[in-house]
């Protein structure tokens, strides 16, 4: 296989589970499940269909002659008349009422609701473990101050667990939307040609209720509540867009995860996980790059990309169907699905192995926390008698002095030595470091963290409990 093109995503990056989901056995033994359904829901409403020609579709089921229907297609050009065919060469008896009444979108639209419901369930079972790694991370590191930043440039204190409650605060969104779209989910069920119905109005009778009761059933039969009320030959395909939506959130709140690490990893603060025998660079032997993260955020793009394929597909079909969705479909919706799926096991690994280093976490804080701390030293000094105009400017000059030394001067931040010895605050250096502590300017942060892993992560958690324990195996 070294002669022709094999999509990484299969190679390097989505685990065989997804893969399976969208591999061609999970879409015959699909096909041949809505036959059955088809044949036996017609038999319930009063089709001559018998019990025998029922009993041999399932006996033959799962036994799929791939041989005979590759074949057939050779010589006829159409996958799911190639497919009748072969069905038909193994259930003689019922060889005549397969695909009864349908058109080649009652297996083929119908397959792909399934697939997707399954695709989604998958991803919905990662992302819940991901959420479990993520709130005991949180956890963790609710207490440990850690500097912020906004623009990238240092601004008040947070705590390390904070930080990653941003994280966990975007996937318990996108589970909502996971959740939603799996609940809205429906069949397109045996709506004919141009989704009239007529093929089945004439095999029963002019029986308009027993349309209506077809669609009913067989939606019942494959799992599904209900099937779309109205359609052209195919299910809309704003219903693609809708799924893949879902996964543009997933990647969205991935690659912002994963950029955070890189820089955090940059700042020596916190990395990814990083084998004893992982080589960082065939150059220079001593770098760790945050490869893992780099990969969320490859695939992520890809997905994010992606959403516009299904978008404008959506957009420019006619009327009651074109053609020119299929290959567009069979490309965007696995390659979407295959892709999150790899991204949601780098995250869950990543955040497995994460690697805390408080000591630099402390020492970069500490460099920054006298600038911060100038209001409440101005406060106490307030309190003691100042004058707080004249105080601010002090302030503001010790400040600007100190900026100077650490940025040109690249010395350590004086700016509590100035502040001790400037009698116009009247403070020692004793009183100045117990203002220094870092648990004083984080203000809510841990108890923020207890009180939304309490009230939002752990009722979720507790609700999918039976889902909980994956650990992800990657291709490093």
């Amino acid at each position: 296989m070294n002669d022709r093109y094999q999509t990484p995503l299969a190679e390097r990056y989505a685990s065989k589970e997804m893969q399976y989901i969208f591999s061609p056995d999970m879409k015959f033994r699909t096909w041949r499940r809505l036959w059955i359904a088809l044949a036996e829901t017609e038999a319930e409403l009063g089709l001559p269909i018998t019990d025998e020609q029922i009993a041999e579709l399932k006996a033959a089921k799962d036994d799929i002659n791939y041989d005979v229907a590759k074949a057939r297609e050779a010589q006829v050009r159409h996958d799911v008349m190639s497919h009748v065919y072969a069905y038909g060469q193994q259930c003689p008896t019922a060889k005549g009422i397969i695909h009864l009444g349908a058109t080649s979108c009652y297996v083929g639209d119908n397959t792909d609701i399934i697939i997707m419901r399954e695709a989604l369930a998958l991803v919905h079972k990662k992302l819940v473990n991901v959420i479990a790694e993520l709130a005991r991370f949180a956890d963790t590191y609710k207490n440990l101050p850690t500097l912020a930043f906004t623009h990238f440039q240092p601004a008040q204190p947070t705590t390390v667990g904070k930080r990653a409650s941003l994280w966990l605060m975007e996937l318990t969104m996108d589970l909502e939307d996971v959740e939603y779209m799996m609940s809205q989910l429906k069949l397109l069920g045996s709506k004919g040609t141009t989704g009239t119905q007529a093929s089945f109005l004439e095999l029963f009778d002019g029986d308009h209720e027993k349309c209506k009761e077809a669609d009913r059933r067989i939606a019942r039969k494959m799992g599904f509540e209900s099937c779309y009320p109205v359609s052209g030959q195919t299910y809309s395909r704003k219903v693609d867009s809708r799924v893949i939506n879902v996964l543009g959130g997933i990647a969205q709140s991935a690659h912002k995860f994963s950029n955070d690490i890189r820089l955090l990893q940059h700042l020596k603060e916190i990395e990814e996980p990083f084998e004893k025998s992982q080589i960082g660079s065939s150059a220079m032997a001593y770098k760790r790059n945050p490869m893992r993260s780099e990969r969320i955020a490859s695939l992520s793009r890809y997905v994010m990309v992606d959403m516009l394929n299904p978008a404008i597909t959506a957009a420019t079909q006619w009327f009651e169907r074109t053609l020119d969705d299929s290959a567009n479909k069979r490309l965007s919706i696995p390659e979407g699905f295959l892709a999150i799926d790899g991204i949601l096991d780098l995250y869950m690994n990543v955040v497995d192995g994460l690697v805390v280093y408080p000591k630099v976490i402390e020492q970069r804080l500490m460099s920054e926390l006298p600038f911060m701390a100038t209001e409440n030293i101005m406060m106490d000094a307030v309190k003691a008698g100042g004058d707080r105009q004249e105080l601010h400017e002090r302030i503001r000059e010790h400040s600007m002095a100190a900026g100077r030394m650490v940025k040109v001067e690249g010395q350590k931040n004086d700016l509590l030595e100035r502040i001790a010895a400037d009698p116009a605050f009247g403070m020692t250096m004793e009183q100045l470091e117990a203002i220094m502590k870092p648990e004083n300017f984080v203000g809510r942060a841990p108890q923020q963290v207890e009180e939304f892993l309490a009230e939002v992560v752990n009722p979720i958690l507790e609700a999918n409990k039976d889902e909980l324990g994956l650990k992800a195996e990657i291709n490093v």
